[in-house]
C-alpha cells in the first residue's frame, strides 16, 4: 500500500504539489481546477483499459497520482474500461487494437482490480448502479468513505447501450470536421482509421458524463494522450446537462530523447513479478540515462524536491548514487520495502562480481533459430537486449571494447553470436562495468 510521507511538499494544494513536480501537462482551466481542488474535496477519475492482464509501469504515474489526491483528501474513481476496450482507443496507435472476447475482457479487469488494490485502499462495499439507458440515470449507493478510493466498470452502460438512442443524444453534441483534427486520431488517418475506433472518444467522452451526472464526479486526469477524449466528456457534461467539470493531463513517462520508457528486451515493464523479476525491475531503473534521473525522481518517487534536486545535479561516477536511490524507491513503491532491500542487495553483489557469474542477473529468452548457421549480429544482439540504444550505439561500444560476451571482450564489430558460444544453452552479453544480460534458448 502506498504511504507518501509528510514531508513530500511544502504546499497543502495538492495542484500545487503536483505541479511542482513536473506532473501537470494540461488543464481545461488552471486557476479553477487549482481553487476546486484547495476548496472542496472532489470525486475523480481516470480509466483503466483492460487491454492485458496485467499493468505496466506506463500506469504507474496514474496510480501515483491517486495517491496524491487520495493523501489530500480526494476521491480517486479507478475506472476499468470493460466497455470502451470493446472498441479500442486509437490514441497514439498506428494500427487497429486486437479485438478481445467478453471473457478475456472481464478476466483482465478483474485481474486490474486486484493490483489496484495492492497499492491503494478502496471502499468496496460503495456501488453505482440503476443506469437504465442513455439519459437514465444510475446512482450511487451512498457517498464513499473518506480516505478510499472507489472502483466502476463502464461495462455496465456501455455494454447495453442502444446505439440509435446514443447516436441520437451523444452523437449530435459532436463535430466530424473537429473529432478529425484531435491527435488521438491523426496517426492512425494515416494507416485508415476504422468506424469502430471513430466511436471511441463518444464513448469516453460519455463515460466522463455520466460519472458527472450521476454521483458528482468533478474531474477527469489522464494521460497528455487522453487531452481529446478528456475535451469530449467536458463538452458533453456542459452540453447535456450544463454541468461544469475539468480535465488535467500528466506528463507520459519518456526519456530525454523522447521515447516512452518502460521497453525492456522481454517486452513491457510491468508491476507484476511474474511477468518481470524483482531483480528485472530495479536493474531497470538503476541503467537509467543520466538525463533522465531527474524526471524520475520527481515522477516516481516521494523524495521531497530538495532531495531530488540534490541527487540529480551529482556528476560523473557520483550519479551512480542518485540511480540506485532512485531503483530502491521505485522498487520499494512496487514491490515493497522488504522485496527493494534484496534487490538492491543482489544488484551489488552482482556488480562486485562482475556480474558474469550471478544468478540474479536479468534473462532474456531468444528462439534457438536465430542463432543457427551464421547466427545473431552482436551489434544488433546488443540493441535487441537493451543494451544500446542504436545500431551505432552498439558498433561503438564493440570498437571501444566496452562488449563481452561470456566475459571476453569482443572488438570485432561484425561478430556474429551462434550457438557455439552457448554453454549449456545459456551466455551472458555485457556492456561495460554494469550492463549484462544472460540469454537462453527456447
Amino acid at each position: 500500500m502506498i504511504q507518501i510521507p509528510d514531508n513530500v511538499s511544502k504546499y497543502t494544494n495538492v495542484y500545487d504539489v503536483l505541479e511542482e513536480r513536473g506532473l501537470i501537462e494540461q488543464c481545461t482551466d488552471p486557476k479553477a481546477m487549482r481553487d476546486l481542488l484547495g476548496s472542496e474535496k472532489i470525486k475523480f477519475y481516470v480509466g483503466f483499459d483492460p487491454t492485458a492482464d496485467c499493468l505496466h509501469v506506463g500506469h504507474l504515474i496514474q496510480i501515483i497520482i491517486f495517491a496524491y489526491m487520495l493523501k489530500y483528501g480526494h476521491t480517486p474513481v479507478a475506472l476499468v474500461g470493460g466497455g470502451t476496450v470493446m472498441i479500442g482507443d486509437p490514441s497514439g496507435r498506428t494500427d487497429l487494437r486486437r479485438m478481445m472476447d467478453v471473457e478475456e475482457i472481464d478476466a483482465n479487469g478483474k485481474k486490474f482490480k486486484d493490483l489496484f488494490d495492492r497499492f491503494l485502499p478502496f471502499d468496496d462495499e460503495w456501488e453505482y448502479t440503476g443506469n437504465g439507458g442513455v439519459m437514465k440515470p444510475g446512482h450511487q449507493n451512498r457517498e464513499p468513505k473518506p480516505g478510499l478510493a472507489v472502483s466502476v466498470n463502464n461495462a455496465q452502460w456501455l455494454r447495453n447501450l442502444n446505439y440509435i438512442e446514443f447516436a441520437r443524444e451523444i452523437g449530435s453534441v459532436f463535430n466530424v470536421n473537429d473529432m478529425l483534427r484531435a491527435e488521438c486520431y491523426k496517426r492512425r488517418l494515416k494507416e485508415g482509421l476504422t468506424f469502430l475506433e471513430f466511436n471511441y472518444m463518444l464513448m469516453q467522452g460519455y463515460d466522463f458524463y455520466v460519472m458527472a451526472r450521476d454521483f458528482g464526479l468533478k474531474a477527469q486526469f489522464g494521460g497528455n494522450d487522453q487531452w481529446s477524449n478528456i475535451i469530449a466528456g467536458v463538452n458533453i457534461a456542459k452540453k447535456k446537462s450544463d454541468l461544469d467539470v475539468y480535465g488535467m493531463t500528466f506528463s507520459l513517462l519518456t526519456k530525454s530523447d523522447g521515447e516512452k520508457m518502460g521497453k525492456t528486451a522481454g517486452g513491457a515493464l510491468w508491476l507484476n513479478e511474474e511477468r518481470v523479476s524483482v531483480f528485472d525491475f530495479f536493474q531497470y531503473w538503476r541503467n537509467v540515462a543520466d538525463a533522465d534521473v531527474n524526471k524520475c525522481l520527481r515522477m516516481l518517487t516521494f523524495l521531497p524536491m530538495d532531495e531530488v534536486n540534490r541527487l540529480s545535479s551529482l556528476e560523473g561516477a557520483e550519479i551512480n548514487q542518485a540511480k540506485e536511490i532512485l531503483a530502491y524507491e521505485v522498487t520499494k513503491l512496487v514491490h515493497g520495502e522488504e522485496r527493494a532491500k534484496k534487490a538492491l542487495e543482489d544488484a551489488r553483489a552482482v556488480f562486485a562480481s562482475g556480474g558474469t557469474n550471478a544468478a540474479t542477473m536479468p534473462t532474456v529468452e531468444l528462439d534457438k533459430a536465430s542463432f543457427e548457421g551464421e547466427g545473431f549480429g552482436l551489434a544488433s544482439l546488443l540493441k535487441e537486449l537493451g543494451l544500446a540504444q542504436s545500431n551505432g550505439d552498439a558498433f561503438r561500444t564493440i570498437e571501444q571494447g566496452g562488449a563481452r560476451i561470456n566475459g571476453e571482450q569482443v572488438t570485432d564489430r561484425k561478430r556474429r553470436v551462434t550457438l557455439a558460444d552457448f554453454d549449456d544453452g545459456k551466455l551472458t552479453i555485457q556492456k561495460g562495468k554494469k550492463k549484462f544480460v544472460a540469454v537462453t534458448l527456447k
